[in-house]
């Protein structure tokens, strides 16, 4: 795959993960209505998964994952740590976006200047 595809590729890659992080984010995690339907009805999959979402950054497991992935790719040369960072930065966008924004700056730094090295 030429560079220029794989620069593409990332870019589409990061506009989905950013459209996909803004979604959950206002649409299920912020919106009125899942509140007040979720307190009432737990058991419906919406609730189970805004429960789920709200595990994962309560505990900030994405910001972890995209440092930790970005960190690695950082010390591995080649195509792997360069494809490594680009995974690492579309993790990291759903960390700022979904309240992890301590750690996911950190892990989008770190993945973008791999990505660029």
């Amino acid at each position: 795959m030429s560079r220029r595809t794989s620069l593409v590729l990332l870019l589409v890659l990061l506009a989905l993960s950013l459209l996909a992080s803004y979604s959950l984010r206002y649409g299920l995690m912020e919106d009125a209505k899942w509140v007040g339907l979720c307190s009432d009805e737990a058991s419906r999959w919406e609730c189970q998964l805004r429960s789920g979402l709200g595990w994962l950054i309560h505990f900030r497991y994405i910001a972890f994952a995209a440092l930790t992935s970005s960190v690695v790719a950082f010390f591995v040369r080649g195509c792997f740590g360069w494809w490594l960072a680009a995974l690492a930065l579309v993790i990291g966008v759903p960390a700022l976006v979904l309240y992890s924004a301590s750690l996911g700056v950190f892990a989008v730094v770190i993945a973008g200047l791999r990505l660029v090295r």
